[in-house]
């Protein structure tokens, strides 16, 4: 098992990978959300020059937000700062996208995005279509210092619907999903592994992460204490935004959340005073940094659980033992406040015990 951490994209980061980078972390991942956190590839370029071994990522750029040029030549003036350990991570757009009120970007897009991403990073020409306009385009000086294109950049894809599942089995280098079951995780994965068939790939060692948040129970501490909720509160709250969007990350979460969802729905965001047609606004505010006045209500133990890493050392390990086995390959843990106290506790109790 590999362990990441997980940041919306905060420039300052740097100073808590440093520390993770001593105490067993190998991955650092960065939320890209426009109207939310900072420029994502600023703050790998801080993080890639603060740190020696770490693989750094973007978790997940968003198809519509940058061309595909743009997002190639960006992930590969990062790979030329930390040659060999960076990893492209696409999705379809959650915050991304929802904070401007709009959907999820189409799989026919991400598809091409994708292969126009991947043929560039190889060095390749690649036929750019802009309206009516079809022009051939590649990288024209990637040998004299700006990009580097010699050390292969892997391209992972945040998958949780079926045919996006599928998508990426059929093209990705390694799949990003957030935290569910072992049951569930299994079948998702078995439509990853279906898509590779379907398109004639064998999945090998096939990289799969899981993005989350964790927080390792002090003696007697339930799982609902002023500790925990302030540590992870704003990151498992975002099931129940999931839900309201009725993303495609909502589909896995089990029943007794979407239970809590309708407490949620009915005695918080109905009683919003934005208007109707710019909630998304107000529901997206405060993103995985922190909760919003009055939303701390629905931090129960059911979210707390379902949602996140959250227990004793060995409940940890045991979740992570179990999903493992059915082929995980990697979490990253989300810093939602006090990043290096964070970091400490879950090396010293679960990673240097796994």
């Amino acid at each position: 098992m590999e362990f990441g951490i997980a940041y919306p994209a905060r420039p300052d980061a740097w100073k808590d990978l440093v520390i993770a980078e001593d105490h067993g972390f190998t991955h650092a991942w960065f939320y890209d959300s426009q109207m939310l956190y900072s420029d994502v590839y600023a703050c790998l370029a801080l993080a890639a020059e603060h740190t020696k071994k770490m693989t750094l990522a973007t978790g997940v750029a968003i198809p519509s937000n940058r061309i595909a040029p743009v997002t190639a030549h960006s992930i590969a003036t990062i790979n030329l700062l930390a040659p060999g350990r960076v990893i492209l991570g696409l999705g379809t757009g959650f915050t991304g996208r929802n904070t401007m009120g709009l959907p999820p970007v189409s799989l026919r897009v991400v598809r091409e995005y994708i292969q126009q991403c991947r043929a560039l990073l190889r060095g390749e020409e690649v036929l750019y279509r802009e309206g009516a306009h079809e022009r051939w385009i590649k990288f024209l000086h990637p040998d004299h210092g700006y990009i580097n294109l010699k050390d292969p950049i892997p391209i992972y894809f945040a998958a949780n619907g079926p045919k996006a599942l599928e998508l990426t089995g059929e093209l990705a280098d390694g799949w990003i999903t957030t935290l569910s079951d072992p049951h569930s995780f299994q079948r998702n994965l078995a439509l990853v592994e279906q898509g590779a068939a379907k398109s004639g790939r064998k999945l090998q060692n096939f990289p799969t992460v899981v993005l989350s948040t964790a927080c390792v129970l002090q003696p007697g501490e339930s799982a609902t204490s002023p500790r925990v909720i302030e540590r992870i509160g704003p990151f498992v709250v975002v099931a129940l935004h999931a839900l309201w969007e009725q993303s495609a990350v909502a589909a896995d979460l089990p029943a007794s959340l979407k239970e809590l969802y309708g407490r949620y729905h009915t005695e918080y965001i109905a009683h919003l005073q934005t208007p109707v047609d710019r909630r998304y606004l107000k529901v997206h505010e405060g993103h995985l940094i922190y909760l919003k006045p009055g939303e701390e209500r629905y931090v129960d133990e059911v979210l707390v659980r379902g949602f996140s890493l959250t227990g004793t050392g060995e409940e940890i390990i045991a979740r992570l033992k179990a999903l493992e086995a059915v082929g995980l390959k990697q979490v990253a843990i989300q810093v939602v406040t006090r990043g290096r106290e964070m970091i400490e506790e879950f090396s010293r109790e679960v990673i240097a015990k796994y």
